[in-house]
């Protein structure tokens, strides 16, 4: 899980503590557990809203794995988890193997994300990225082609890349690969891959010519030893941020992030019901607390609507 900035979680603990204003009473007597998996982006999200209902709620424990968007859609289309976190909708392969097994769903989009390109602090050469050099860097054919700096942009030095970025379960990986390279899984396979974002992490600050590329909270959380590369898709350079992120001009990687709660587990859990209320109602402080970038006020109001028709609130 990624660190949550302990100030500003004591803030929003004392904010969310016994009848906190805009929070949910619905969790009151419950217990028992919540089990969750899926994206390794969407994961600190969905671990903030369970450590703040857990304030609440003391005898509910709410679990979080990081199997990647695709490995947790595999679990819980055979029912063994009760909401699927993802940073891509379902897709209609998975929905087939939840409807075989009788698993249906709701999707509630809970946060936005400007997917960032990182390389490290120490880098001095990348500043911005053509949405055509980044084809260059990750596509099938740059696979042992394409292996240093100056193949990308004549300017760069003749240094030899190292490239770190999401395994193939990853939506991030599904989203990256669709956007840049133009088909979804379509992708070099000679990096460092991984479904833990923080090794990613690790990796490209560790090295003045490295690069990797994962959801924006991850790059805030390591801004001192990291650097975004602004992305130029044909009308200029543009940072990754919660402004371009929310006003469309930063692009094509904005995105949304998803849950998806069983709705037997709702039905038949009153824990994980009270939860997803409580999610809803509270995505704003939620979001801000694990540093996403929250919904706007359109989205936040479907959020919520769907919540209540799913749970009967």
């Amino acid at each position: 899980m990624a660190a949550v900035p302990a100030a500003v979680l004591s803030l929003t603990l004392a904010a969310c503590g016994g009848q906190s204003e805009g929070s949910s009473d619905t969790g009151s007597g419950v217990s028992g557990e919540v089990v969750s998996d899926g994206s390794s982006t969407v994961e600190p999200l969905t671990a903030v809203a369970g450590e703040l209902f857990k304030e609440e709620n003391p005898d509910v424990n709410v679990s979080v794995g990081t199997a990647g968007t695709g490995g947790g859609f595999e679990k819980f289309c055979i029912g063994d988890t009760d909401i699927s976190n993802a940073s891509r909708p379902i897709e209609a392969g998975e929905k087939k193997i939840c409807e075989k097994n009788g698993i249906d769903y709701t999707e509630l989009h809970v946060a936005n994300d400007a997917l960032t390109v990182v390389v490290s602090a120490d880098n001095d050469f990348v500043t911005c990225l053509t949405t055509d050099e980044l084809q260059t860097l990750w596509e099938p054919a740059a696979e042992d082609e394409i292996t240093t700096w100056d193949q990308v942009n004549p300017d760069f030095p003749a240094e030899e890349i190292e490239l770190y970025g999401p395994g193939t379960d990853s939506g991030t990986f599904d989203y990256f690969t669709d956007e840049i390279n133009g088909e979804e899984g379509a992708s070099r396979s000679d990096y460092n891959a991984s479904e833990d974002d923080n090794v990613i992490v690790q990796g490209v600050s560790g090295s003045q010519y490295a690069l990797g590329y994962f959801g924006f909270s991850y790059y805030e959380e390591n801004a001192d030893t990291l650097k975004a590369v602004e992305i130029d898709s044909g009308d200029g350079c543009v940072a990754p941020s919660a402004e371009s992120a929310q006003d469309g001009t930063y692009t094509p990687l904005a995105r949304p992030l998803f849950i998806y709660p069983s709705k037997a587990a709702v039905e038949t859990k009153p824990q994980v019901s009270a939860f997803i209320d409580f999610y809803a109602q509270n995505d704003d402080s939620i979001a801000e607390t694990a540093e996403f970038i929250p919904l706007n006020e359109e989205q936040q109001a479907t959020l919520e609507q769907a919540a209540s028709e799913l749970t009967g609130s």
